[in-house]
């Protein structure tokens, strides 16, 4: 039996095209031969459970749901990948489909039994939902550090069983480095992974939550965050040339508090020398466009 649709090009790495599939009354009857290691059965739900080392710890319960009412309809259609453990079977690859069988009342679930070691089942694990898209970044970076710390993977194998570039690794693997709290905003996409990567640079752990607070209740981008991390860092550096400058950069944070005020949209002013500079309105739509552009006109007629 060919293992041919749902699982991509990454696992393919991992499991040969052509798989010779024997089931389990014939299974039975090799007793005396050399042990076969991939079989398919139906096996008792309850007999089944997950993989307490799988990269997703989070799962979209709409997603589980929609999921459950298509099982219902026409069964589960690809197969749970599975590990045989003592009395039950440990799963390598389909979680989802097996919370969703659970969800839709089946007492049974199809699965084929592979004898993978621990490497090959959490580098399946991650394969499989990294290319459904399952992982958050967090999830995502852990689960390459727990191949690179237990499994002694380096980045570049890593990106080759991911089909990534080692840069990507590297870049997603710095996300552990910010604080708990920081990542936590992460998981929950109150920011994003670019928003983390700005604050990497600040080590004091709390100034990185004030400042990724900030970024979530102005909704900065991830260039404005990179304008304020900068800002921060000149401070630092120099703070003499900071303390000069501050109360103009308090006013200009003033003046652009005021016209988001009245516009209501985000405003960005950038100074530039001589007492020149450049304001930004941001909008969403033609229709925020339009919106915007006929309050500047009701304001300038009040004012003629």
């Amino acid at each position: 039996m060919a293992l041919k649709k749902g699982l991509g090009r990454g696992l393919d790495i991992l499991i040969p095209k052509e798989e010779t599939v024997i089931k389990k009354e014939e299974k039975k009857e090799e007793g005396t031969k050399k042990e076969i290691e991939n079989y398919d059965l139906e096996v008792d739900i309850r007999k089944v459970e997950p993989n307490r080392n799988q990269p997703r710890k989070q799962f979209d319960e709409d997603a589980i749901e929609e999921l459950s009412e298509s099982i219902k309809q026409f069964g589960v259609i690809q197969p749970l990948i599975v590990k045989k453990k003592d009395d039950f079977y440990e799963i390598i690859a389909g979680e989802r489909r097996w919370r969703a069988s659970k969800k839709a009342g089946l007492k049974t679930v199809p699965v084929i039994v592979k004898e993978y070691d621990e490497k090959e089942i959490l580098k399946i694990s991650l394969i499989e939902n990294l290319q459904r898209e399952n992982l958050n970044p967090i999830e995502e970076a852990k689960a390459y550090q727990q191949l690179q710390q237990e499994y002694n993977l380096k980045q570049d194998e890593i990106a080759m069983s991911v089909s990534k570039s080692r840069t990507a690794i590297t870049n997603t693997m710095r996300l552990l480095k910010l604080d708990e709290r920081v990542q936590k905003m992460i998981i929950d996409n109150r920011i994003t992974s670019g928003h983390g990567r700005t604050l990497i640079s600040i080590e004091d752990r709390e100034l990185q939550c004030e400042i990724a607070e900030k970024i979530m209740d102005e909704g900065l981008s991830v260039r404005e965050a990179e304008r304020l991390v900068k800002r921060l860092s000149e401070k630092k550096e120099d703070p003499e040339k900071e303390e000069e400058n501050s109360e103009e950069n308090n006013m200009m944070l003033f003046y652009e508090g005021r016209m988001k005020q009245i516009l209501g949209s985000k405003v960005s002013i950038k100074k530039k020398k001589n007492d020149k500079g450049r304001i930004e309105i941001e909008y969403y739509s033609k229709e925020e466009l339009e919106r915007i552009i006929d309050l500047i006109q009701s304001i300038r007629e009040k004012t003629e």
